[in-house]
């Protein structure tokens, strides 16, 4: 399964969870029942996956931390807030980066509409 197949099933499992739950509830929930409904449909999901910085070839203890890894192949970063900003965009984009990932969805759940608050970030492409 490619980027784009396992893309469309998180996409859609998002409107699942969205139209059932609608916005409001912390990010930790979404996260957990998304998660849930993902592994539901057969995929394979990691989740808080420690991304270690390593700067001039050393390893420091400093780590950020995926939200969402799917199929080892696709990164997720979740969101609850009321707006997503330029900044939420580029965390996803440094965690393609430093993963050598292809492909992130940034999905924010605090939308009112969910087609609003999904975004496609790639790396590389």
């Amino acid at each position: 399964m490619d980027e784009n197949e396992i893309s469309a099933i998180l996409v859609d499992v998002a409107y699942e969870l969205h139209s059932s739950l609608g916005p409001g509830l912390l990010e930790s929930v979404y996260q957990e029942l998304y998660v849930f409904k993902i592994r539901e449909r057969g995929l394979d999901v990691k989740t808080q996956i420690e991304l270690p910085i390593i700067f001039e070839g050393k390893k420091f203890s400093s780590t950020f931390r995926l939200d969402i890894l799917v199929e080892d192949k696709v990164i997720v970063e979740l969101k609850s807030v009321e707006q997503l900003l330029p900044v939420h965009k580029k965390q996803l984009l440094t965690y393609l980066s430093l993963s050598d990932k292809k492909l992130g969805l940034l999905i924010n759940f605090g939308s009112a509409l969910i087609k609003d608050g999904i975004k496609r970030v790639v790396n590389n492409l």
